[in-house]
């Protein structure tokens, strides 16, 4: 007989130990992607535009995840529970997809390709990340939901860092071809934590094990597309959801344009080298994701999920208008360090509040869906973002790109506090 150990709905350690895996999965694709490879274009001399262009398609699938969430919702192997067969089957399409860009030739002079392969580790990010999402918001207490967030931000986070630290070095050093191939090793080795936990007692491993859907599942599954589209708008039309989508657009569009200008800025501005600005924005970013997964939860939960996302967005508000109201002490790399890494702490203590108060906002009938709604607007904002900045470079010295972009997280602030999560629940309650 199985330890409860082995049962997500059991065991508290073992839900943070699996989503923190595989959020860090999640982490490892992103650093290169996002980070490294742009930061090596940079270093490489392509233009803002064209370093904007690869980063808004990889953004894509991110944005339209919303397409894949309803199957999750309406097909699954029931017996290996609602989302964790989904889970498994992204994680293998991301450790595939991954080592697609060791078959690029001359990638630097082949950014079509790099697009192409780009798009495909995306995709298949986002499906493991939808199937994930919905798995957490299934089996995660909402008492829980707090501090698990911050540990699977946290893992995300140091995932993040660690492969664009790592991934860099590794480019610099063996090629570009090579470094990714060594980095899908650690990709892979993820995959063993959702094979070993279940959802539910009495589930099966695998297809071929011994096991049975739950009552849990088969009572909350819907079983036709009609009613999981019925109740996504149901869901999707309550006051809170329209208005933390709206909030989850316009904190997109600052993240997207952020973490696209940095390299640009530093290494084309600045004069950093792309191993200088990833070994900064790594060692910032492990330090500001541990801080975050130690504190970000119990915050959230002291002071309350309106107030400390506002206190976020006001605070990051200021900090990217004073960076580019402070020009003057850009030559001061210590000024830019200390910007890089309150940015990323503040950044990442966000996104646990807002996934947790996203959770908070679910109805568990169309979990994945509905969640799935939320991070995919906030990540059209991302692409959105991304796209921009090409743009805002082109018409704008740096000191004014930053003072437009420290404008976006004001504007999402009335919409988080016009949220009422006691009227919100009383509704969700009655749907059944």
């Amino acid at each position: 007989m199985k330890s409860d150990n082995h049962y997500l709905t059991k065991n508290p350690f073992s839900r943070i130990l699996t989503f923190s895996a595989l959020y860090a999965a999640q982490g490892i694709p992103e650093g290169i992607t996002y980070y490294a490879i742009p930061a090596w274009l940079a270093m490489n001399g392509k233009t803002p535009m064209e370093i904007a262009s690869f980063v808004a398609v990889i953004a894509i699938p991110w944005a339209f995840k919303i397409l894949i969430a309803p199957l999750m919702d309406r097909y699954t192997i029931l017996s290996m529970g609602r989302k964790r067969p989904w889970v498994i089957l992204g994680q293998l399409g991301l450790i595939v997809s991954f080592l697609s860009f060791v078959f690029i030739n001359d990638p630097l002079n082949n950014l079509q390709s790099l697009k192409i392969a780009g798009f495909f580790i995306s995709f298949f990010g986002a499906f493991q990340d939808v199937a994930t999402d919905g798995m957490a918001v299934d089996v995660i207490p909402i008492d829980e939901q707090a501090k698990t967030n911050g540990f699977m931000w946290g893992s995300k986070t140091i995932g993040i860092a660690l492969s664009l630290a790592i991934g860099t070095a590794l480019i610099n050093s063996i090629g570009f071809n090579a470094a990714v191939a060594s980095l899908s090793i650690a990709t892979a080795s993820i995959m063993l934590f959702p094979l070993l936990f279940t959802e539910r007692h009495g589930e099966k491993m695998l297809p071929w094990s011994q096991g049975e859907a739950s009552n849990y599942s088969k009572n909350i599954q819907v079983e036709n597309w009609s009613a999981i589209f019925k109740n996504i708008w149901k869901a999707t039309r309550l006051p809170s959801t329209l208005l933390m989508l709206i909030a989850s657009f316009f904190m997109g569009i600052m993240f997207g344009l952020i973490n696209t200008s940095l390299p640009i800025f530093t290494i084309q501005k600045l004069n950093w080298t792309n191993s200088r600005y990833s070994e900064i924005f790594s060692i910032a970013t492990v330090i500001a994701g541990f801080l975050a997964l130690l504190f970000a939860g119990l915050l959230y939960n002291k002071i309350g999920d309106k107030k400390i996302i506002n206190s976020y967005l006001f605070g990051m508000s200021i900090l990217i208008f004073g960076f580019g109201l402070f020009q003057s002490f850009w030559k001061n790399e210590w000024f830019t360090i200390g910007f890089i890494f309150i940015y990323y702490l503040a950044y990442t203590c966000l996104e646990i509040s807002v996934f947790a108060t996203c959770m908070k906002l679910c109805w568990k009938t169309v979990a994945a869906t509905q969640f799935t709604l939320f991070m995919a607007v906030s990540n059209i904002g991302r692409a959105y973002g991304s796209g921009l900045v090409g743009t805002l470079n082109e018409n704008l010295d740096w000191q004014y790109v930053f003072m437009c972009i420290a404008l976006f997280p004001l504007i999402s602030i009335p919409f988080i506090k016009m949220l009422n999560f006691n009227k919100h629940s009383v509704t969700v309650n009655s749907f059944g």
